[in-house]
Parts: C-alpha cells; structure tokens; sequence
C-alpha cells in the first residue's frame, strides 16, 4: 500500500503542466472568489441578482458568438491543424454584431463589452491550452482575475453598482493584445473547415447547450421570481463553480492529453475520490459559515447543501466530456446537453414558483446526475 501511494505521489509531482494549470485556477478562483464574495456582503440581494442577470445576457451572447468553440480549437489546436485564424474571425464578426444587439435592446455597453471580452478569453485560453503552453495560460488567467478584483472594487467605489460588470470587462484588456497576435500567426483558410463541419457544428452547439444551462437560468429566475431569488442562486451557484474548482482544473489539463491520445486513468480517479470529500465539505459546512459572512443571503443554505451534491456528478461529466471530445465523438456530449438543458429549462418554470430557491438547486442537482449518468452509459455502451 506505501508503495501504491509512493508511486502515485511521484506521478503527480511530475505533473508540472498540471501544476501550472491547478496553480493557476487556484490563485484566480481564489481572487474571483474573494471579489464575488465581498461584492455579495455588501450589496443585497436585488442588486446582486441584477449584476449577474446582465452578466447572464453576455454570456449568452458569447456562447453564440463562439463560432469556434473553446473545445474545437483546444482539440485542433493540439493536433497542430492550423485553423486558429479562421475561427477567430468568424467568432469576431458574430460577436460584434452580438454586443450591437445588446446596445440596442437593453441600452447597456458594459453587457456589450463584457460579451466581446469573454469571447476573446475563450479563443485565446482555447489556443495556449491546445498549444500546451500552460505556464502562458497561467499568467494570463491570474492577470484577468487581479484586474476583475482591482478595477471591481475601485468602480463599484467610484461608479456604484453599474461600474461593476464594466470593469469585468475591462479586465480582458491583456487578451485584446495576445488575440492581436495570435491571429497573425496563422493564415485565414476556410477550407480547413469543411472537412471538419461535423465537429465543429456539434461543438458550437452544444457549447450553445451548456453555456446556455448555465446563464438561461438567470434569464428565467429573474422575470419569474424576481432579481432578489435570482440574487441568493446566483450566491449558491458560484460556491458551487467554486467547488468543483479542482475537478475543472484537471478537465483542462487532461482535455488536450485526451486529444493526443494520452490517458490519465490514475489522475481520473483521484479527482472522483476528492470529488466526494468537497461534496461533504459543502453540505456540512455552509450553515455554520452563511450567517456570519453573508447575514443578508440566509435563503441560501439550503440551496448550497443540495448543490453539494451535484460536485461528484459533475466532475464525471468533465471527465467523460473530455475522453469523447479527444475521440472527436462530440454528438454525444450535444445530446447530453440538449436533453439537460430541456431538464432545467422546465424545471425551474414548473418547481420555481412551487418550492422557490429549494426547488431551483434541485432541479438544478437532477440534471446535472441526468448528464453524468448518460454520458458514462454512453462510453460503456459504446466501449470507448
């Protein structure tokens, strides 16, 4: 047994790409983390709800706008096919139209340029993660996070709520400059695409799909319960994206090794077992730490015990996303997401308004073991 854990020690301490990465995610999870959290003791509710309701609209507008998605130019980008500039452009031109909508309907240019930023941030982490340059994606994702913290305070001090979402914004102003050049280091070649349409397609939809799960439910929270519900989920929902923290830092590691045809069964398993204790760790500890540090946010703990759960089907997800997308069977993950997102989308309408907060992070835990379950259904059924 000592040699097992010997064994499996020194496998992780050579692991320094891994390292760079969890480094990396760490440090900005834990400055996004402190930013969210000291925004959230001082603000209500209602306001918060309405941060991220607008937050939600860009987010929408990039996973539109994302013509080559995240996990396409991760994949192609590892296996050295030279289709980075052509898929920049296409996401450019549909996200300035994207940002051009949101002016027009909703009158709100931060939302608008907070939707430009997060499609550069996706294009470009895409490219250094595809590329193995972690050490790269590392600085610039810390970078991102110390400006959101910096520029987040020093606007919600100067400019009230309002400057919040504009100074995120901001914040992706290193990404303008590295998208610069990185365009100019492939040329723009469109028939690289046809060949590869089938991948692409089922990639730009279903990260329309799992986008869209995780920002339609803002855009449904708020006119059906108010920005004040939306507020307390929208709490709940980060501590949750900060507890699977750990599971999406190995996602990104292993998602290019998978491409490359590298398995990483033992790194696999031991992110399940950790799974499992973060999931205890958020079920027993969020009554004792709420009241004191979110007195305003009471409503929530139930939701953030119930949300715990989801941290262990979650992480299967990833795993399983990554393994399928490095085979490039990518359909399989679309259909997940298409009959999750129905899940959620009619979930919240029916059980919302029924049982409120409660009902939402239920809803919310059935589709994410839905998606888990079905994706590992699928890899045993097809043996891959």
């Amino acid at each position: 047994m000592d040699n097992y854990w010997n064994n499996f020690l020194q496998k992780i301490i050579k692991q320094k790409d891994l390292g760079s990465i969890g480094f990396s995610n760490v440090v900005g999870g834990v400055i996004s983390g402190i930013f969210w959290l000291y925004i959230a003791s001082i603000i209500n509710p209602e306001s918060y709800g309405e941060i991220h309701y607008f937050i939600g609209i860009a987010g929408i507008a990039q996973v539109i706008s994302l013509i080559g998605s995240s996990n396409t130019l991760t994949v192609y980008t590892a296996k050295n096919v030279k289709i980075q500039s052509t898929l920049f452009l296409v996401s450019i031109i549909a996200a300035g139209i994207s940002a051009l909508v949101i002016i027009i309907i909703f009158y709100r240019f931060d939302a608008a340029l907070l939707a430009l930023g997060y499609v550069i941030f996706e294009l470009l982490n895409a490219v250094l993660l595809g590329k193995k340059l972690f050490v790269k994606y590392s600085k610039f994702f810390i970078i991102q996070k110390i400006l959101t913290l910096t520029l987040g305070i020093g606007f919600y001090y100067t400019l009230g709520v309002d400057g919040i979402i504009l100074a995120i914004a901001l914040s992706f102003i290193p990404y303008f400059v590295l998208f610069i050049s990185e365009f100019r280091e492939t040329k723009i070649d469109f028939s690289l695409l046809r060949p590869r349409k089938g991948f692409i397609v089922n990639n730009y939809v279903m990260s329309m799909l799992g986008t869209s799960g995780s920002q339609i439910d803002k855009l449904i929270i708020a006119p059906l319960l108010g920005f004040a519900l939306l507020g307390n989920y929208s709490l709940a929902l980060q501590l949750f994206t900060v507890m699977l923290m750990f599971s999406m830092i190995v996602y990104k590691y292993i998602l290019p090794q998978d491409a490359s045809g590298k398995s990483n069964k033992t790194l696999k398993s031991v992110i399940v077992l950790i799974s499992i204790g973060i999931s205890v760790l958020g079920i027993v500890l969020s009554p004792l730490v709420i009241p004191d540090l979110f007195p305003k946010y009471i409503e929530t703990i139930d939701a953030i015990q119930i949300m715990s759960v989801a941290v262990v089907p979650g992480t299967i997800i990833l795993l399983y996303t990554s393994k399928l997308l490095g085979l490039e069977k990518s359909r399989f993950v679309l259909i997940s997401k298409a009959i999750s997102l129905s899940m959620l989308v009619t979930g919240f309408i029916i059980l919302g308004p029924i049982f409120g907060i409660t009902g939402l992070a239920s809803v919310f835990v059935f589709t994410v073991t839905f998606e888990a379950s079905f994706l590992f259904g699928i890899s045993k059924i097809k043996r891959l």
